[in-house]
């Protein structure tokens, strides 16, 4: 049996995935007894993780204003995640009705809901390939069907390069994705850390799940924005960036980091 072109064997539910295990940490439904389980050890291993999880999400709400109300009207949204309101073109149309977006995910699970949630949006796309073939993301036509990349595009990797081992060399994806980009194009990125707590035995939730969990510090995040121009505050754990209220109690031992910045030329964004 095929649903929108997946078959049910494509989809593993033996193994817990780190898209459901951050839907049931956000509260949403989308997820498989072996997802809860996960989120619930991950939750014991790091008290803060739905607290992060949630920071994370709003981080994303802001920076996506940000780049929106600076001038951008294209998104490429690589990792998306399962969809849970605001979502990435909701949240950028309240700016600016004609925003595109193209949503890109490995997980058939994903692609599936995000198809339904869109219903065939001529300015929205939803494409099933992985970050770790950056070409094939680029060169996909039904990204090209939504994104021009001869004009600026903001670049959404959110906690996603977190489950990318350094062999496969997350720097090289990231620059292969950047050097498409026009000039007056951003990067938002966000990415997990130990760099404010012992995560060992967070990182061993995800050794039974189907990507394992990277944690880097905050020089090696930094890296993933050469060729860029970070905007102020520059890197900075998520609830910090430029909030819009107070940061939730234990935002200190938050472990994301999150960051937007330009590729220079073009016009300020």
């Amino acid at each position: 049996m095929r649903q929108d072109g997946i078959r049910a064997g494509e989809i593993d539910t033996s193994r817990p995935h780190p898209a459901r295990i951050y839907d049931y940490l956000l509260g949403g439904k989308d997820n498989y007894e072996v997802d809860r389980r996960a989120g619930e050890d991950l939750v014991a291993a790091a008290p803060e993780a739905r607290i992060g999880v949630r920071a994370n999400r709003a981080f994303l709400q802001r920076a996506v204003r940000h780049v929106v109300g600076g001038g951008v009207r294209q998104l490429l949204d690589i990792g998306t995640g399962l969809p849970t309101p605001p979502n990435v073109h909701e949240t950028a149309r309240a700016l600016a009705p004609d925003a595109r977006v193209a949503y890109v995910d490995n997980d058939p699970i994903v692609h599936t809901h995000a198809n339904a949630l869109l219903g065939g949006s001529d300015a929205t796309s939803t494409v099933l390939a992985d970050l770790r073939d950056p070409r094939a993301v680029l060169d996909h036509p039904d990204v090209r069907r939504v994104i021009d990349f001869d004009r600026p595009v903001a670049l959404l990797l959110v906690a996603i390069l977190h489950f990318v081992t350094d062999a496969e060399r997350p720097e090289r994806i990231v620059a292969t994705l950047r050097d498409a980009l026009a000039p007056g194009s951003c990067l938002i990125l966000s990415h997990a850390t130990g760099d404010f707590a012992d995560r060992t035995a967070a990182q061993a939730v995800y050794s039974k799940a189907t990507a394992t969990l990277n944690l880097r510090s905050r020089p090696e995040v930094e890296r993933f924005f050469d060729g860029f121009d970070l905007v102020e505050p520059g890197l900075a754990q998520v609830p910090y960036w430029r909030p819009d209220a107070p940061p939730p109690p234990g935002s200190e031992t938050i472990g994301f980091y999150g960051g937007v910045a330009r590729k220079p030329g073009g016009p300020a964004a």
